[in-house]
């Protein structure tokens, strides 16, 4: 019979790893200033503001039907170039 080597298990190198890292790298605290410009950039709504946007059908429909359309153009030029170019011999 052959010897197996003796391998560690993931969690203990994910173990090993994660405890290497909490030494060697120190918490940095963001500055006040970059604190306040992203609680401005970001913006989350509120329920029923959310639940207001999918009833709205007519723009659902708009939307999906939109980046449905889109997908088939990138397609169909993905095909179109794959064509053109996967025809031709070597030079």
């Amino acid at each position: 019979m052959t010897k197996r080597k003796q391998t560690a298990a993931p969690e203990e190198v994910l173990d090993a790893l994660e405890s290497h890292l909490a030494v060697t790298l120190k918490p940095v605290t963001p500055s006040r200033e970059i604190v306040q410009r992203l609680r401005t950039r970001i913006y989350m709504p509120a329920r029923e503001e959310i639940a207001l946007r999918l009833s709205d059908w007519r723009k659902l429909f708009l939307v999906f039907g939109g980046v449905l359309s889109g997908m088939m153009l990138l397609i169909t030029v993905a095909r179109a170039f794959y064509y053109l170019v996967g025809r031709r011999g070597p030079v």
